[in-house]
């Protein structure tokens, strides 16, 4: 846990980064593939609807020693066709056999129940009889969608007043990406959806929608001020953003995932709870691809659409010379080689730099003095500058004596008169 708590220090301070926003095109099309299986699975095989939707008859009786071919098989026999969907409900001394079938004359119901009653041996009282009627099916899908339809709308006016409207677009596309892959994943894997199933698919929209929201206000804050400095780009400070909430998102979803897969793999697997099973599987896919939506599709659709603005774009250009000239001023740096010695002078001289940026040793003016008397044999009087070695181009003669003062003109050999 310590471990995990400095990972989430150092992704905060941002001296270790995932980048999510700058791979957006690998999170593209994984979503994509899956979008594409989960539609092929919606217009192919479509989804199981349970009888409260499809409308039909329902046969209830304590379960008996008999495997589930046999209670198929008596049911068809009984008339009740071939589509007969069975399941075992509850477990111990508690359960109970349950047999939906299309919708049944009340002659033929009563055929199928003494004929379950015959070939299982469960007597004719322990049976129930249910018939739900396809109207009251069409009444939930219809409330279904226009809950579904009100809570995006009233989400986008939400978002756009509290941030703006590109976040808004990013977050509703993230929740369209969600529902889509949750009905997908239940017609590819047959799951029969039933009132619970609709219950928990509004359930995970407001959670991926949370989770999302998270992302975005950090966002925000990272970015505000961007425009007037060219420190990063606005998919930089978002993929910041998005490292500095990836641990709390990954703790919120882990936390939330355990007791959802508890009840849906022990008790759907060992209790065998129909209604509960429904929930929790549509809980457990949509809270798994509501976290992958917000850390990996809203964040980058939002940067992707931030970028299109001309505003970020100049931002980028100026980010990206900015880069280039500390790249340029490095390969400088280390084309010169050496470091720099001190400005006094040396045997070796003053380095200094030329135009290029190039350093350059000037030798120093009293060690060149030195260097010509040790070549002639002259001794250069202290306190008296070294001459200069004459050039290519000087002329020869004799030495060009200091110059006389006017009372040393007066005086042969250029002494004063003694008063």
């Amino acid at each position: 846990m310590s471990r995990l708590g400095s990972i989430g220090g150092r992704l905060y301070r941002g001296e270790v980064s995932f980048d999510f926003v700058g791979r957006q095109k690998l999170w593209y099309s994984i979503s994509g593939l899956i979008l594409v299986l989960s539609l092929v699975g919606l217009f192919g095989r479509g989804l199981n609807f349970s009888v409260d939707f499809k409308g039909g008859s329902v046969f209830q009786f304590p379960a008996s020693s008999a495997s589930i071919s046999q209670v198929r098989s008596a049911a068809a026999s009984g008339g009740a066709g071939q589509d007969v969907i069975v399941e075992k409900v509850g477990s111990g001394s508690s359960a109970q056999w349950q047999v939906q079938t299309g919708k049944l004359p009340y002659a033929q119901q009563t055929h199928v129940q003494d004929v379950l009653s015959r070939d299982l041996g469960v007597p004719t009282d322990k049976i129930s009889i249910s018939f739900i009627g396809a109207s009251w099916g069409s009444q939930i899908t219809q409330k279904a969608i226009q809950a579904l339809i009100a809570f995006l709308i009233v989400i986008v006016i939400y978002l756009t007043i509290a941030f703006e409207w590109r976040m808004a677009l990013a977050a509703l596309i993230a929740l369209v990406h969600d529902i889509v892959i949750t009905t997908g994943v239940y017609a590819l894997a047959g799951f029969e959806v039933s009132p619970a199933t609709v219950i928990g698919l509004l359930t995970i929209l407001g959670y991926s929608l949370y989770d999302t929201v998270v992302v975005f206000d950090k966002v925000r804050e990272n970015t505000a001020g961007l425009l007037g400095s060219a420190r990063s780009t606005y998919s930089q400070a978002a993929n910041l953003a998005l490292n500095q909430t990836l641990v709390r998102s990954i703790n919120t979803s882990v936390i939330a995932l355990l007791p959802v897969a508890s009840i849906l793999f022990v008790g759907a697997g060992l209790l065998g709870a129909g209604e509960l099973k429904d929930l929790a599987l549509v809980l457990f896919v949509g809270m798994l691809s509501g976290t992958y939506s917000s850390i990996c599709i809203a964040t980058p659709v939002l940067a992707d659409l931030k970028e299109r603005d001309p505003q970020y774009k100049a931002l980028a250009k100026r980010v990206a010379a900015k880069a280039a000239g500390g790249r340029a001023a490095k390969r400088t740096a280390a084309k010169a080689g050496r470091p720099a010695a001190s400005g006094t002078g040396t045997a070796a001289g003053t380095v200094t730099a030329d135009g290029d940026g190039d350093q350059v040793d000037t030798p120093s003016p009293a060690v060149a003095g030195d260097d010509e008397a040790a070549a002639t044999g002259d001794k250069v009087p202290a306190g008296r500058a070294a001459p200069r070695p004459p050039g290519p181009a000087a002329p020869s003669g004799p030495r060009q004596q200091p110059r006389r003062t006017s009372a040393a003109k007066r005086r042969p050999g250029g002494k004063k008169k003694r008063r």
